[in-house]
């Protein structure tokens, strides 16, 4: 099958490109903008990759046009297909056909932490020679790519409540018909599709609807958010984490520990690498998941001591004139105050943290969570908020954090006011869900150049 992909640099598409490769199938996309790692991973797999959305590209003539959920009516090639009568599908329904179909699918849904807890997942069954099949929102650092066929019929998926296509707007999970299924928390997000959090809920339960009675699903029981999407019906075995009837992790970040309990008392333990009580939220999830799957969780703990996290989950882009740079994914206040007090406990009260923002995000660009945003980045030392394109006011949102927030409209300018407050000993925490310019280099060659 000959495939084109509109929208094939975004982390589902660009993973289901993978997989539609690895799987013999001649694989072809576009999209508008580009940048790594999902356009360094296309390459490396040898998918031709077209930019823009001219409609000359129907001269490709493939078996089907697959649409990614950022192609919207108006698309110059997507009128173009559907003017002409050609096939086209959604990403998530082809994945459905034929990927999932007949695989023991364990999905990963939440507002927080999909991506992590789906790498600790694929790596924890990957450790016990499982060799699962995977697709995740990010590049596991212990697979280096972000999507994998497997050996196994099992295949890990980042289960994104976000809607389907232009075409089809129930959340992408819906195809998905997982067998275990995590849910790790949920709150209001998607302020572009959803009007509220009941009608996030709703699309949950609709995907706990789709489990059979011999599935698994693992809640975080501390969210009422998720007892409310239970309480509409369940017909799957549930499995509590963060509950002291449940199971629950531990730790301390000092000391890298990690510690799983359930009601009668220690299970096991582990050191690992990765910091935070959310994380080990996530791995409390992923252990009690790939138990269902037949990986003991004593043999979990242990593969979680060679889990190496995942690319831009405060993942340290360099150092330069003794400063550090931080990438991170955060892009909501709760991630975003959650990776800012990551990051305080890992370098401590006496080292300044410098948060850079770039509220790129739907949600964030519509204001719907400005009210917050002061508050989740109080553990910052200084703040630097790249205002482009934003319809509300950086300034006076941010207002509350006096003269430790500055924001800025031009690029340049920041990457000045920047690498100026700067000094030796600071942590540069950068947040952003895109490519942000490629400020990392950019900040990281600046400071470089100040001190030569």
């Amino acid at each position: 099958m000959r495939l084109h992909i509109l929208g094939i640099c975004g982390t589902f598409m660009g993973g289901l490109a993978q997989l539609a490769r690895a799987a013999g199938h001649q694989v072809s996309g576009c999209d508008a903008n580009v940048y790594p790692p999902m356009s360094e991973q296309l390459a490396a797999a040898g998918i031709a990759l077209h930019i823009g959305y001219d409609p000359a590209q129907m001269e490709i003539q493939p078996d089907v046009f697959v649409i990614g959920n950022a192609i919207s009516r108006g698309n110059p090639l997507l009128e173009a297909i559907l003017d002409a009568g050609l096939p086209y599908v959604s990403g998530p329904q082809w994945l459905a056909e034929h990927v999932l179909q007949g695989r023991w699918v364990l999905g990963v849904a939440g507002t927080h932490g999909k991506t992590t807890t789906a790498a600790m997942l694929a790596w924890i069954l990957e450790d016990a020679g499982l060799s699962p099949g995977f697709l995740i929102g990010g590049v596991p650092l212990n697979f280096g790519v972000s999507a994998r066929p497997g050996a196994s019929p099992l295949f890990v998926i980042e289960a994104d409540e976000y809607d389907t296509a232009f075409c089809d707007k129930r959340s992408k999970f819906v195809h998905y018909h997982p067998k275990t299924l995590i849910l790790n928390n949920l709150e209001f997000d998607h302020a572009d599709i959803f009007d509220d959090l009941a009608a996030i809920e709703r699309q949950f339960h609709h995907l706990v609807r789709t489990l059979p009675s011999c599935g698994r699903i693992v809640c975080n029981c501390q969210e009422a958010s998720l007892q409310r999407v239970l309480a509409r019906g369940c017909w799957t075995p549930v499995t509590c984490f963060n509950d002291a009837a449940g199971f629950f992790v531990t730790g301390d970040d000092a000391a890298g520990s990690l510690i799983l309990f359930d009601a009668q008392g220690e299970i096991a333990r582990a050191i690992w690498d990765v910091s935070g009580e959310h994380n080990r939220a996530n791995a409390c999830a992923a252990l009690l998941a790939a138990e269902h799957a037949g990986v003991p969780l004593e043999r979990g703990m242990a593969a979680l001591a060679r889990f190496q996290n995942v690319r831009r989950r405060l993942e340290l882009r360099g150092e330069a004139a003794g400063v550090a740079v931080y990438d991170d994914f955060a892009h909501h206040p709760t991630a975003i105050a959650t990776t800012l007090a990551g990051l305080r406990r890992k370098v401590g009260q006496s080292s300044r943290i410098l948060a850079v923002l770039e509220p790129r995000s739907n949600t964030m660009k519509l204001g719907v969570m400005k009210d917050r945003l002061a508050a989740s980045l109080v553990d910052a030392d200084q703040v630097f908020c790249y205002a482009a394109d934003l319809d509300w006011d950086a300034a006076a949102v941010l207002a509350p954090l006096g003269e430790r927030a500055l924001v800025e409209a031009d690029f340049a300018k920041l990457i000045t006011a920047i690498t100026t407050a700067a000094r030796p000993g600071d942590h540069v925490l950068v947040m952003s869900n895109g490519g942000f310019g490629g400020i990392h280099a950019r900040l990281l060659q600046t400071l470089a150049g100040i001190t030569s």
